[in-house]
């Protein structure tokens, strides 16, 4: 794949994105911007009908998400890369995306070297991640977990239950206010932009 212009497609829902990658790709050596699609399933049409080398694609999009897309695409042209480009910099999403068959992920506010950076280590057979998704899943690797609170501990144990602030106050006997200033705390410890996540990355760290 090395040894031929790379033919390669963006699939993001905002246009803005579309237009920045055009111009970031444009002019590079061996790289042959051929198609953005503003949805998955356009993408994959065109996936199905023309060769494509790399596809840059988002995760959070309208109808079908990156994930799903994903998964599509390694089963109906394995051959072909996936690079996620996300502003989604929790390791739970980032592991989900490379389970399903992402050969990178780059964080949106990645230059253009390390998007020319990935795109070579993809087409090497490596993984092409920007260095704050690299700095992210090493920090799991290493141990680097949060460290909380016995109180902060309690509550992310009730948050796993469904319960609401309210409930969780009762039962351990605090105020929702303070459950609400706990579970803030919770969400920024484990860089999670929601409960839902915080719960997976708890439950993948063993804290629950």
């Amino acid at each position: 794949m090395d040894s031929k212009v790379l033919d390669i497609i963006v699939i993001d829902d905002h246009p803005v994105v579309l237009q920045g990658f055009s111009f970031m790709l444009q002019g590079i050596p061996g790289i042959r911007l051929v198609g953005t699609f503003t949805d998955a399933d356009a993408g994959l049409a065109y996936i199905g009908q023309e060769a494509v080398d790399i596809v840059l694609l988002d995760i959070n999009m309208p109808g079908k998400n990156g994930i799903d897309a994903c998964s599509e695409i390694q089963r109906r042209n394995p051959a072909c890369r996936v690079i996620a480009i996300s502003n989604i910099n929790e390791h739970s999403i980032i592991q989900r995306m490379l389970q399903a068959g992402a050969s990178g992920y780059l964080l949106k506010n990645a230059d253009r070297d390390e998007v020319v950076d990935a795109i070579h280590q993809v087409v090497s057979g490596g993984t092409g991640l920007s260095k704050n998704v690299r700095e992210i899943i090493d920090s799991v690797r290493s141990g680097d977990f949060p460290v909380i609170t016995r109180r902060e501990k309690e509550v992310l144990h009730w948050l796993a239950q469904g319960l609401s602030s309210a409930e969780i106050g009762e039962k351990i006997f605090i105020s929702p206010l303070t459950v609400e200033s706990h579970r803030r705390n919770l969400l920024q410890k484990f860089k999670a932009t929601n409960v839902a996540a915080l719960i997976h990355d708890a439950m993948e760290m063993k804290y629950i």
